[in-house]
């Protein structure tokens, strides 16, 4: 029998949560503190409207998916694994390092499956370049750097490094295996005591160098990661077409009588097969997990990592 599925958190994520897993048969549930948005949803999808103290407790639910004020997530997540749930918890999935440590470690005291919800990591243009890299088409990577910015959301309790960085900071722990062994961060308040803008500077005991820049007040959107090799350079631009999603530049850098010379080349987009969307790949994996009971490929201990640079980047406010 397939896995049934809770949303608690019918807010704008948790709707499109909501959507999907009906979608994929799996949504047995939904329950949120607004009892009349619950009700609607559980109209519209005809499932079931639980009451949030309820929704943990009840035997009928298989595992619950997580999308709440962030404050909320690891106190929730706890609770949840303790009753014998899985759970599949949004980003971030707590505000400090102490508390996403014990509700990860409250998982696996209790056999549960822990996912979280860097959703990016199951793009199908991600993937793909993760595929070359692996395969050496990029040659030895040495530096990348992601650009996320638009205008909005504004969060009372999240700044704009905390609400945007995450899915970013999951791509590149993904790609240079390993956490940061530096890392500084700045960030410019402009509305309020929350950073507006924020920029992340790493480095890697493998010799990787990363920058990560977020803005939630800028005129233009910009979803754009881009990773240098010595072989070629490839950018996933999120904000393209699919057939223009992934770029590769195999430009040539060299020295000439001890000048340097290079060529630019024009780019070779790869083909990516316009599937299922990152949303529907993820639930679908945490579907796959709580059947197979294999870790997920965003875990609890990856969302740690995430929160670390998180914490050890947002000293600085200007």
């Amino acid at each position: 029998m397939a896995p049934r599925i809770a949303v608690l958190g019918c807010g704008y994520w948790g709707s499109n949560h909501i959507r999907t897993l009906k979608k994929l048969d799996a949504l047995y549930a939904v329950s949120d503190a607004n009892r009349a948005r619950a009700e609607g949803f559980a109209a519209e999808e005809d499932c079931l409207a639980i009451a949030p103290e309820d929704v943990l407790q009840r035997d009928d639910v298989d595992a619950i998916v997580m999308a709440l004020p962030p404050q909320f997530h690891a106190a929730f997540a706890i609770r949840a694994v303790e009753a014998g749930k899985d759970v599949l918890v949004e980003k971030p999935i707590a505000l400090t390092v102490a508390d996403a440590e014990r509700a990860v470690a409250a998982a696996r005291q209790h056999g549960r499956i822990f996912m979280v919800g860097h959703v990016l990591r199951f793009h199908p243009a991600f993937e793909k370049l993760k595929a070359l890299i692996d395969n050496g088409e990029l040659g030895e990577v040495k530096y990348i750097h992601s650009h996320r910015l638009g205008l909005g959301k504004f969060h009372t309790e999240n700044d704009a490094l905390w609400d945007l960085a995450p899915h970013d900071l999951s791509m590149i722990l993904a790609i240079t295996g390993q956490p940061p062994v530096e890392v500084r961060g700045e960030g410019a308040a402009i509305l309020d005591n929350l950073s507006d803008f924020a920029h992340l500077h790493m480095r890697f005991a493998n010799g990787i160098r990363s920058h990560l820049f977020t803005s939630r007040l800028n005129p233009y959107r910009e979803r754009r990661l881009t990773v240098v090799g010595t072989k070629a350079m490839a950018v996933f631009d999120d904000v393209e077409s699919w057939e223009r999603k992934l770029a590769v530049y195999r430009h040539a850098v060299w020295q000439d009588s001890g000048q340097w010379a290079f060529t630019a080349n024009e780019p070779a987009y790869v083909e990516i097969v316009n599937g299922a969307m990152p949303l529907t790949r993820e639930l679908q994996h945490f579907i796959d997990c709580i059947e197979t009971r294999q870790d997920p490929r965003t875990s609890g201990e990856e969302a740690i990592m995430v929160l670390r640079i998180l914490t050890a980047g947002s000293v600085i406010h200007d």
